[in-house]
């Protein structure tokens, strides 16, 4: 019996055929190389077509036949060996050999590196990317994030215009080679994310709609058509994208689905899309996985439990903590930074997580958020730069082409011995000087255009004044590409010799590896700029002295005890203008520009 979606081996050298087409009276299959023919599909329950195919040859390329007129690859497509818009070609996912069976990392102990694969290394490829592993290792970090690897067009894109959820993009390697750096990743200890895109498919080669209602026009979307999970007909558009979450899980032993732009996913059916996701996905994977949603609607349904009226997924990114952070940093005000800048910002995001929880925002012109203050520490990944907030920036302008180095070691002390999981985007480690800017490959010249005008729009609120990178000029593509040898020379090796040093103390004191807002005091002083934290796990406590001044100030401890400085991101070993020599304090605390010091308590 035909189960999954797609083109499945199904044993004794046979193919099951599987496609969801009600808009259809008939569907056929052809097949297209090695040898040519057409098979007609019998018309099954629910709009349903399926067929079995045996003695079929290995790599065969196929097509569906709609009404014996259009041809089109399938939607639930493996591998497009040649793109977008040519045939579909059969995986056999049993051959792979894996050497992980026992992997598992729990969420807590995420420390993220996000990467794009097609500008993390010369080559562009997954391959590329496992001789890098060891360096990874080195630096510290526990989970890998890809950008979407979906089925997009062309050669460069950012991974959020795929048009085929199963299909491994082709120019990265297809199916096998994801397979082998998943392989890899985790007899190197490091845990995989994939970033998915639910919220809609790309314009390029988006044949779907050809097939089946998988889109609406009830709801307006940014990014396209928005995908119809509550009209007529959307029970099989659901099945479709939470069999797209299961076969990453179960086929390429992904570890979590970060799910982007949930607020893009337009639901108002009883049990929203998300929850059954969750549902479904904790039922039927045979292995631990973890949903991360990616939102900007600050709304603690997403991460709350279902018994609060929650849909249960296991963390989200926390915006408001990059806002609160960039802004006490750079001063800029444009767009939705004009929400923040405060210190106090800052003290509500390390203390809760959410800073805006049902105020005014100044942005939207009306209240924004819920409080995020009883959910724990571990449901909220920071960040002090990732592929949104450099990549949509108008020139793609990394923190460390703007911000002197000890504002940037700042912004890694933030995140990284925070209470929450940290996020890294790939080069900010050893401050790539490349930009992360924004890229495609389409090849209709009217859609290309089309981009171009939409980003002058999306930045206009900004008022940037700088020229937009031609997003189809591969140059905007390769000068995006970063170059990790530059972590060995000058103050790109000593910073990431610091981003090493802060994941080194965050896995090894238990202060600041146990994730927990409560065991944590947080106090804020408007005036002199300076925030301290105490936190603390058994009997071990910490006090992080964190000044956000240009200038240096000293300021009483309001904590008992006498407290010996361990770390100081000024220290003269860190470039910085302070010493390196452990001093012991009780009371006054003096603290260099833009610094974070951290204390331990002597017993």
């Amino acid at each position: 019996m035909l189960k999954e979606l797609g083109a499945n081996y199904i044993g004794d050298n046979s193919f099951g055929f599987f496609v969801w087409a009600p808009l259809r009276k008939s569907v056929q299959l052809k097949i297209v190389s090695p040898s040519e023919k057409i098979i007609q599909m019998e018309k099954l329950e629910n709009g349903y077509f399926g067929t079995v195919v045996k003695d079929i040859e290995e790599d065969a390329r196929y097509v569906y036949i709609l009404d014996e007129e259009i041809e089109r690859p399938d939607p639930a497509s493996r591998f497009q060996p040649d793109g977008v818009h040519k045939p579909s070609q059969i995986i056999r996912h049993d051959t792979f050999r894996w050497e992980d069976s026992d992997f598992e990392l729990p969420l807590e102990d995420y420390i993220i590196y996000e990467l794009h694969v097609g500008t993390f290394t010369p080559e562009g490829t997954f391959k590329a990317i496992i001789p890098k592993l060891p360096y990874l290792k080195e630096l510290g970090v526990t989970a890998l994030e890809l950008m979407p690897v979906a089925q997009f067009p062309g050669a460069r894109n950012w991974g959020y215009d795929g048009v085929y959820p199963f299909a491994v993009q082709n120019t990265y390697g297809g199916p096998d080679a994801l397979k082998s750096l998943v392989n890899e990743c985790h007899k190197n200890g490091l845990a995989v994310i994939l970033d998915v895109v639910y919220n809609h498919l790309g314009p390029e080669g988006n044949y779907l709609g050809d097939f089946a209602p998988y889109f609406t026009d009830r709801y307006k979307a940014p990014w396209g058509q928005a995908i119809n999970f509550d009209g007529p007909l959307s029970d099989e558009v659901r099945r479709y994208f939470i069999e797209n979450a299961l076969y990453w899980v179960e086929k390429f032993h992904i570890d979590a689905l970060r799910i982007d732009a949930v607020h893009g996913i337009f639901d108002f059916s009883a049990k929203h899309f998300l929850s059954e996701l969750r549902e479904t996905v904790k039922e039927r994977a045979s292995r631990k996985v973890y949903l991360i949603a990616e939102s900007d609607l600050n709304d603690v349904r997403l991460i709350n439990p279902p018994d609060k009226g929650g849909y249960g997924l296991d963390a989200q990114w926390n915006d408001d903590f990059h806002h609160a952070l960039h802004t006490l940093l750079t001063g800029e005000q444009q767009g939705y930074y004009k929400d923040f800048g405060k210190l106090w910002h800052m003290t509500k995001a390390l203390k809760e997580g959410f800073v805006y929880s049902g105020q005014y925002s100044e942005f939207r012109k009306r209240r924004h958020g819920s409080s995020s203050s009883d959910r724990p520490a571990r449901q909220f990944v920071v960040f002090c730069q990732n592929h949104d907030q450099v990549g949509n920036r108008m020139a793609g302008d990394r923190l460390s082409e703007s911000q002197p180095l000890e504002k940037i070691k700042l912004a890694a002390a933030m995140v990284i011995l925070s209470p929450y999981i940290p996020l890294l985007f790939m080069g900010e480690e050893y401050g790539e000087t490349a930009p992360f800017q924004y890229f495609t490959s389409h090849s209709d010249k009217a859609l290309a255009e089309a981009v171009t005008r939409g980003r002058k729009e999306e930045f206009a609120a900004f008022k940037w004044q700088r020229e937009i990178p031609d997003p189809q000029s591969e140059s905007t593509f390769l000068r995006s590409k970063i170059n990790t040898e530059l972590h060995n020379t000058g103050n790109h090796r000593i910073l990431f010799d610091f981003y090493k040093t802060l994941i080194r103390m965050r896995k090894e004191l238990p202060p600041l590896k146990n994730l927990s807002k409560d065991n944590m005091e947080v106090k804020d002083y408007e005036p002199q700029k300076v925030i301290l934290i105490k936190r603390w796990h058994g009997n071990e406590q910490l006090l992080l002295a964190v000044n956000f001044n240009e200038t240096t100030v000293q300021i009483d401890n309001p904590f008992d005890g006498t407290w010996q400085k361990v770390f100081d991101s000024s220290s003269d070993k860190w470039a910085g203008t302070g010493n390196d020599f452990f001093v012991k304090i009780d009371r006054l605390l003096q603290l260099n520009p833009y610094s974070l010091s951290l204390y331990r308590m002597e017993m």
